[in-house]
């Protein structure tokens, strides 16, 4: 583990020793964390800053950086904190399938609560327990299907994937928009003038436009997605 991620590890991982010597603590990370939480949930990732947290708190800056020495390290708590450990029983229900369907929901609920985590979950960087716990679920769902843990790995990928394809698509169409209905009215739009130049998609949104409910992509995708792992676990049945 590089230099960079020590202090972020730390934070997310422990151990958490008392200070020694100083005034006595006021805070902790999970207080700390819920401030951040609470700005980003109400005005965006960008406007959280160690500034801001302190001042939701009721202290100086200084003080905050006896706990968390910089932005990367408390987007990093908040992250864990927001998406939280998977809230799975002791004992899962139903099949692999069921158990990943169910999975997706939950993430994506997740991720419409708290939409900033789509921006602060890009790229490499260091996870706590909380968000591994959700990769853990869905590795572990596909266990005994054959898949390799690679193929396991790569599932659990192409489904957050589909997720946060779709809750971006939902925040750009805003609150009270629905991007399919948006995206199928401008094509629509198009289509009208030209839609000779485009026979087939003209077509397919004349079939779509007679379709109801406003998550017909991420249940298609998510349908789609699963039927493919079907499949290929078929494959390696014996």
């Amino acid at each position: 583990m590089s230099d960079k991620h020590a202090e972020a590890v730390r934070l997310l991982w422990g151990p958490h020793p008392k200070p020694a010597r100083g005034p006595r603590p006021t805070l902790d990370l999970a207080r700390i964390a819920r401030a951040g939480i609470e700005i980003a949930d109400s005005e965006g990732l960008a406007d959280v800053s160690m500034q801001r947290v302190a001042a939701q708190l009721g202290v100086s800056k200084m003080a905050l950086y006896r706990y968390v020495p910089g932005k990367a390290e408390l987007v990093a708590l908040m992250v864990d904190a927001a998406i939280g450990p998977y809230p799975t029983a002791k004992k899962a229900h139903g099949g692999w399938r069921e158990q990943l369907e169910d999975w997706a929901r939950r993430l994506i609920s997740v991720f419409h609560q708290h939409p900033w985590a789509l921006e602060a979950t890009l790229g490499p960087r260091v996870m706590g327990p909380g968000e591994l716990s959700w990769l853990e679920r869905a590795v572990a769902a596909l266990d005994d299907t054959g898949l390799s843990g690679a193929e396991r790995m790569d599932a659990a990928v192409l489904l957050v994937g589909h997720v946060r394809g779709i809750t971006q698509q939902a925040r750009a169409a805003g609150p009270m928009g629905n991007p399919e209905s948006q995206l199928g009215a401008i094509l629509g739009n198009l289509m009208q003038a030209h839609g000779e130049r485009f026979p087939a998609l003209t077509e397919a949104l004349a079939s779509a436009a007679q379709s109801e409910g406003q998550d017909q992509a991420w249940e298609f995708g998510l349908q789609r997605i699963l039927d493919g792992l079907a499949a290929l676990i078929d494959q390696r049945a014996p």
